[in-house]
């Protein structure tokens, strides 16, 4: 029996029977030959036929035929067939043209159509190098000691200060979406374990509707125990996001090219220049020709094009956020807290800092932020028997594909995006 080949691997096989299975990309018909792009999960190849074809669009099929040389075949190589399997018929009231550029087609209906549009392409590419984002940052880091972990998604309580949850009837009792997985994160450190990531959904019952928010995303979390400061986690970062960079640009140059994106250096990465809270809004004031009261989408940008300009690289570290700023857990530094922001390409992309850890501290903590132990739940037994000073971070997984390839609306980034008004397909 012949073996099935990819469309991307035809040029190795030049001479030789091959087997392809794929969708019906296009057809061109032009009397006494047809072409027909393949297309299979590794990119696409040419088909010849005598005379005309009954084939459709996104028509699944399986094609016998010789491998042969044709310059001005896509990749400079096409089969010509000897023998076609219909595997699956589509209909021919495609919804959207999965051939044409995506741009072409407003993001509506992209997403409206999303079981369609998932297969065009460039859009396809999207998730590639996201899968590589996945891959690479818990590659860096169980080589930095890190142990994996699966939290729950039902909460009984919100660790972030019980607001932008979202409700769920649980036999009768109410609970909650988790927002994060911070209180687990937190209780492994304090288990022993001292270095755990996780990758999961998290939720957030914000009312926005913006190119830049989802209500559900995919948090790609980070805790580490005795540390210094927020400093060791700015320093894990950076070594961390210049691991998936580099590994985004060995097995992406492709998807790079179509959607003219490139990925920071390691050079580049390390250059990120880190600016105390007070210090960027005077940045941004400057920059922008008018008082700056706080880091909004606008500053958020000012700042990444200061940094381009200062350092090479349109990112920024934003470290000291006021208490008021920051959940109630984050370790206080005077009127200032041990936090961070990295702000990459005009959008923030992770959100750290240090953990109060001691009892005392935090207990003496929950009133300013009009909390109680009890309505914590089971949260402040972590710190009652014993905690490390640790911290971590949050990279909006979404987020960071979104600037790494440059698309204009986070949503691009989801498979499925949910936000207030799409719980579909």
């Amino acid at each position: 029996m012949i073996e099935r080949i990819l469309a991307a691997s035809i040029g190795q096989h030049v001479g030789a029977t091959v087997r392809l299975c794929g969708w019906v990309h296009r057809i061109r018909e032009l009397g006494a030959v047809s072409f027909v792009v393949l297309r299979d999960r590794s990119g696409v190849a040419q088909l010849v036929y005598s005379g005309r074809t009954d084939l459709g669009n996104e028509s699944v099929i399986l094609v016998t035929g010789t491998v042969a040389e044709n310059d001005k075949a896509p990749g400079g190589y096409e089969v010509q067939v000897s023998q076609t399997t219909l595997l699956a018929p589509a209909a021919a009231d495609l919804p959207i043209p999965v051939n044409q550029d995506p741009e072409s087609i407003g993001i509506d209906a992209l997403l409206d159509n999303r079981i369609i549009s998932l297969r065009m392409p460039k859009i396809r590419s999207i998730f590639a190098v996201q899968s590589t984002i996945v891959d690479a940052f818990a590659e860096y880091l169980r080589a930095n000691d890190f142990t994996e972990i699966k939290s729950s998604k039902l909460i009984g309580t919100g660790t972030e200060g019980g607001t932008g949850l979202f409700t769920v009837d649980y036999f009768g009792d109410r609970v909650y979406l988790a927002q994060s997985p911070q209180f687990y994160k937190q209780a492994m450190v304090a288990s022993g374990m001292e270095r755990v990531f996780e990758i999961g959904a998290a939720y957030r019952a914000e009312k926005h509707d913006t190119p830049r928010h989802l209500n559900e995303y995919v948090s790609l979390d980070v805790e580490m125990g005795f540390i210094t400061d927020h400093t060791d986690l700015m320093d894990l970062e950076a070594g961390l996001l210049t691991h998936i960079f580099d590994r985004v640009r060995e097995r992406h140059a492709d998807a790079l090219a179509e959607h003219g994106a490139t990925v920071p250096t390691a050079e580049q990465v390390a250059a990120i220049p880190r600016i105390d809270h007070d210090d960027a809004k005077e940045i941004i004031s400057r920059r922008a020709g008018k008082k700056a009261f706080e880091i909004n989408p606008e500053g958020e940008r000012e700042l990444c094009a200061w940094a381009q300009e200062e350092s090479g690289i349109a990112a920024a570290f934003v470290t000291g956020f006021p208490r008021k700023k920051r959940p109630f857990y984050t370790f206080p530094d005077d009127q200032k807290t041990r936090s961070f922001d990295l702000l990459f390409r005009g959008l923030e992309i992770t959100t750290g800092g240090q953990r109060i850890n001691e009892y005392a501290m935090l207990i003496d903590t929950l009133p300013k932020f009009g909390l109680t132990e009890e309505g914590l739940g089971d949260y402040c037994t972590i710190f009652k028997y014993g905690c490390p000073p640790h911290g971590g971070f949050a990279i909006g997984l979404e987020r960071l594909t979104q600037q790494i390839l440059g698309l204009s609306n986070v949503k691009e980034a989801s498979l499925f995006p949910r936000d207030r008004k799409r719980v579909r397909p």
